[in-house]
């Protein structure tokens, strides 16, 4: 900058000796001495500009294999299907996750976000090209007589008229402009991802309440049967009771377990009713629109899921892709706010007419035009590029550890979702054994008490153990199947990114 200052100083020195016909020595030394002192000053001015050093980010982007991920030879397809809940073979499903992806307006939000994303990023766009604006304006004014115009001008009415055509373009030098569109169009493209991220978490959220609904359906025929069973031991103490084989005791025993049970049955009724609710409000439908609906446990086929992590997770996770260019984007506004700190050249050109008779405007001795460059260069602002460019910077830090929260998150999610999935199918299998034993147990008592052998005691024991082995069993198959949801939404959904799943570090 200093080398330029000085060729600036020498140009100055030559155009006075070319403006003076004859140019003394003494004047040439007044002229030399004079460009000498201004060179001095605009180095000692520029000393103190304004400067982007000191200044650079600290956080680091965790590597894939650091935290137990292989790194693909290259990009594969995604692990389960974009439409991965139609594994599950049940049609009413299907059409309910259709209707939420059509209509949900937390849908139709995140794809509003993501057109103000592609707004901004035309803007930033447009400020890369040049501009052109035009006006037209016509004033009517009295002129002081005490100014600078002299009369006839002065003190009289005039109306003046102007058109005119200004166009400008800034010479993006150093970058800025070009940073800021980067920046831009990385937060367009993040925001894409949070729609197919909401297109997700919408669909997952529509097959759990799902498979929760049916399993308060299950809950409900368990506690019909548990009702039925009871009426009928009930129907068996009193014939007992007549016949002088039990006492009023056990009859009052088995008539305090009905209305209980009759409890435990509303209870499950109002569970229903809520999710039911809870769907209809997914799919965008009024809260009575699912009251008619039934799924069965039995009817929602299990889907088969991978075992292991797989090697491009990076690529097929939308909140990992999101974090990811929202990271890169941050990285561009550093270099954004770096370019301030640097020139700002403009070419700048106007034409129009201009004339204080209105009548005479659009005569050819009216027209006015010009051009010319702007240069600007901040020398002192108080610290606030320094400021600005600190914040980009603790932004871009803050951008690249949401990026590895959001990692170690998703690797420990899918690990969690495939031990739980392994985990279940154990625990299902030992469950029903246990139900089986259950079941031959609560008949056997029954059996004995009929015969007069056993007690009611027995018989009640009996029942209330088959009873929570039902419930068991119910809530382990619900497990099955929603384990298997989280685990396809912990794989992506059926999200595939593009190839490079890396942060890039700032310039």
């Amino acid at each position: 900058m200093n080398a330029k200052i000085q060729q600036a100083a020498q140009h100055t020195i030559c155009l006075a000796r070319h403006a003076l016909p004859h140019p003394e020595p003494a004047t040439v030394r007044v002229v030399a001495t004079v460009a000498t002192a201004v060179l001095a000053a605009l180095t000692l001015v520029l000393s103190g500009c304004a400067s982007s050093a000191g200044i650079a980010p600290h956080a680091k982007a965790l590597e894939a294999q650091s935290v137990g991920v292989p790194a693909p030879a290259e990009p594969t397809a995604a692990v389960v299907s974009d439409r991965w809940w139609t594994g599950f073979n049940d049609p009413t499903l299907n059409s309910l996750v259709d209707r939420a992806l059509a209509d949900s307006p937390s849908l139709r939000l995140a794809q509003a976000r993501a057109d103000r994303a592609s707004a901004a990023a035309a803007g930033a766009r447009a400020n890369e090209g040049p501009r052109v604006d035009g006006s037209v304006d016509v004033t009517r004014q009295k002129y002081s007589a005490n100014s600078i115009f002299p009369p006839p001008l002065g003190g009289s009415y005039q109306n003046s008229g102007n058109v005119q055509l200004t166009g400008s373009w800034e010479l993006d030098f150093f970058g800025r402009n070009r940073a800021l569109l980067d920046a831009a169009i990385g937060n367009e493209r993040a925001a894409q991802v949070d729609v197919q991220a909401a297109r997700i978490f919408l669909s997952s959220a529509v097959v759990r309440e799902y498979v929760q609904l049916a399993r308060w359906m299950e809950q409900r025929e368990i506690a019909e049967r548990t009702l039925a069973q009871r009426t009928e031991v009930l129907g068996l103490i009193d014939q007992r009771v007549k016949a002088g084989l039990d006492t009023n005791v056990e009859l009052r025993q088995g008539e305090g377990a009905v209305p209980e049970l009759r409890a435990q049955l509303e209870a499950v009724n109002e569970q229903i009713a809520l999710t039911r609710h809870a769907l209809a409000a997914l799919t965008a439908q009024p809260p009575q629109a699912l009251d008619s609906l039934t799924p069965r446990l039995a009817g929602i086929q299990p889907i088969a899921m991978p075992e292991q992590i797989p090697a491009d997770l990076l690529g097929q996770r939308a909140d990992i892709e999101a974090a990811r260019l929202r990271a890169q984007a941050a990285s561009r506004t550093i270099d954004a706010a770096k370019a301030q700190f640097y020139p700002n050249v403009s070419l700048t050109a106007f034409v129009g007419l201009n004339s204080l008779a209105l009548g005479k405007l659009f005569e050819a001795s009216s027209s006015q035009y010009g051009f010319g460059p702007a240069l600007s260069l901040p020398i002192f602002d108080s610290g606030r590029l320094r400021a600005n460019l600190s914040g980009t910077t603790a932004e871009y830090d803050a951008a690249v550890e949401s990026y590895n929260a959001t990692l170690l998150s998703a690797v420990h999610d899918v690990a969690d979702q495939i031990s739980s999935v392994q985990s279940v199918a154990r625990q299902l299998n030992e469950q029903a054994q246990s139900l089986q034993s259950a079941e031959q147990a609560y008949d056997l008592a029954v059996q004995r008490y009929r015969a007069g052998l056993g007690n009611y005691l027995t018989v009640l024991t009996a029942e209330n153990t088959v009873l929570t082995q039902r419930r068991v069993d119910a809530d382990l198959r619900t497990r099955t199947l929603d384990s298997q949801v989280l685990l396809a939404q912990s794989l992506g959904g059926g999200y595939t990114a593009g190839k490079n799943a890396t942060v890039a570090a700032a310039q």
